[in-house]
């Protein structure tokens, strides 16, 4: 069966709203505007959490609603419900009218349509029980406790959900899409004597549970934390000044993801908030960088078949070669930059706006091997894994916690330091990065973006990267 059918049988099925009835009131409450959709939304999630030996909590959810936007201009109206019928959708339309008032704008054309799919449309909440999620985590515990002697504690959690969402628009078309998302994550504290060191991982992505509890892959999951956890325990201070930084390949590309892929955003350029706004066509990183923003990885956390505004997703060359080349769009800003919209238009739930978001955002690789870029650095640190961190996208300015991290002497790794935060600015780390490794690997698969109040899932990715002269904040005395 298409989305498209399964999607209808959700929402003029099971919730009863009348099909053409509904596209008439779509039709009227959109008459005279630029651009606008009924975007329609199912989602089931579920999760499950463990800690101190015991199942500590659990959650399901059903939630289902509507969203009316009408566009003009640069104004927006947006109305939600999680009532879906059609006395609701009229009293979202009379609100979204307002934006309307005064303005003749012409109906911008719909997306183009795709015949792509990108991940399953199983639901894998129906996939895998409730017993045995809680009896896979109870193996991971036991598991985590037999690798040392150290581990003091194991938490560790499961989550799930499945979305269904169509978008109907004023010209007749409608669009849909089925989405699944699973993710497992492990964390271990170690101890020795008074002192006590965490460690994580998690991974998923848009399929079905079993590639994240077959035991191949779990056990690796939490061999990885434990690794990382005891790696900490034997950490040294970090030491403080300005630096050669070598980042890791994968997760660290949430530095890339912060602090420079917001400011690559098409609101911010638009309303030149933006470090990069005004610069299209010019060099803002050095030679060798290449940045693309690619919804269409298959089973990605961050992938799309379509946006929450029913465009394709698709791969967005941002920077070619330290040149800035694109933005990431969704249809209002594009619209009003003169550009195309690029499969950007993302929203939390039928609650929220549509807004450029980004989904899988990556350095491409180069030429440099691992091994070649540690060797040129004669003193420095090796960042393989992140924290938090803070970011200023209007300035481009960062502050980030690296999670594991390493000296670097005379071209080889040395100890591990404790508590290296590196602090920056995005589009001038851009310049400095004189090496591009060949080993670009993909995040596993758990990052969430946060912007104005909603979440996302995304992904990001990256090679190991030399950059020159970043400030190290440390702990050494």
């Amino acid at each position: 069966m298409s989305h498209l059918a399964r999607t209808d049988a959700l929402f003029y099925g099971e919730a009863g709203l009348d099909r053409a009835k509904a596209q008439r009131q779509v039709e009227d409450a959109l008459k005279g505007a630029d651009d606008g959709e009924l975007f329609l939304e199912y989602r089931q999630s579920e999760s499950l959490s463990w800690d101190d030996g015991k199942l500590k909590g659990a959650s399901f959810d059903t939630s289902q609603g509507f969203g009316l936007r009408a566009v003009s201009g640069d104004t927006a109206a947006y109305a939600h419900a999680s009532d879906l019928s059609h006395d609701a959708i009229a009293r979202a339309a009379r609100t979204v009218a307002a934006v309307r008032t005064g303005h003749g704008g012409t109906a911008a054309a719909g997306p183009v349509g795709t015949n792509a799919i990108l991940y399953s449309d199983e639901n894998p909440l129906e996939l895998m029980g409730f017993a045995d999620k809680a009896k896979l985590l109870a193996e991971i515990d036991a598991y985590a406790r037999t690798k040392d002697s150290r581990v003091r504690q194991v938490m560790c959690s499961i989550a799930g959900e499945w979305q269904a969402v169509q978008i109907v628009r004023a010209d007749g078309e409608r669009i849909a899409d089925i989405r699944p998302l699973v993710r497992l994550n492990v964390a271990v504290v170690v101890g020795d004597g008074d002192r006590q060191e965490t460690g994580s991982h998690g991974w998923g992505g848009r399929f079905r549970f079993e590639s994240v509890v077959d035991p191949a892959n779990w056990k690796r999951g939490v061999d990885e934390a434990v690794r990382q956890a005891l790696v900490n325990l034997g950490s040294i201070p970090a030491p403080a000044g300005e630096m050669q930084v070598v980042l890791g390949p994968g997760w660290p590309g949430i530095l890339l993801h912060e602090a420079i892929g917001h400011g690559l955003e098409g609101d911010f350029n638009r309303k030149k908030t933006s470090a990069f706004a005004g610069l299209m066509g010019q060099r803002v990183a050095s030679p060798g960088v290449t940045v693309v923003d690619d919804g269409t990885l298959a089973d990605r956390r961050g992938s799309l078949t379509v946006d929450d505004e029913g465009t394709p997703s698709q791969r967005t060359v941002l920077i070619e070669d330290g040149i800035l080349v694109g933005y990431m769009q969704d249809r209002q800003n594009a619209r009003l930059m003169g550009m195309k919209p690029t499969g950007n238009g993302r929203r939390e739930s039928f609650a929220h706006h549509p807004m450029p978001r980004m989904t899988n955002t990556v350095m491409t690789g180069g030429s440099h091997s691992p091994e070649e870029i540690i060797r040129s650095v004669k003193k420095g640190l090796y960042a393989v894994n992140f924290g938090g961190g803070q970011v200023d996208i209007t300035s481009g300015k960062f502050v980030f916690n690296a999670a594991e991290a390493y000296l670097i002497e005379d071209g080889k790794v040395g100890p591990a330091v404790k508590g290296a935060m590196l602090i920056g600015n995005g589009p001038d780390a851009l310049t400095k990065v004189k090496m591009v490794g060949n080993d670009m690997k993909l995040d596993p698969g758990v990052g969430t973006c946060g912007k104005d109040g909603q979440g996302v899932p995304v992904g990001v990715g990256q090679p190991t990267l030399l950059i020159d002269k970043l400030t190290v904040g440390g702990t050494a005395a």
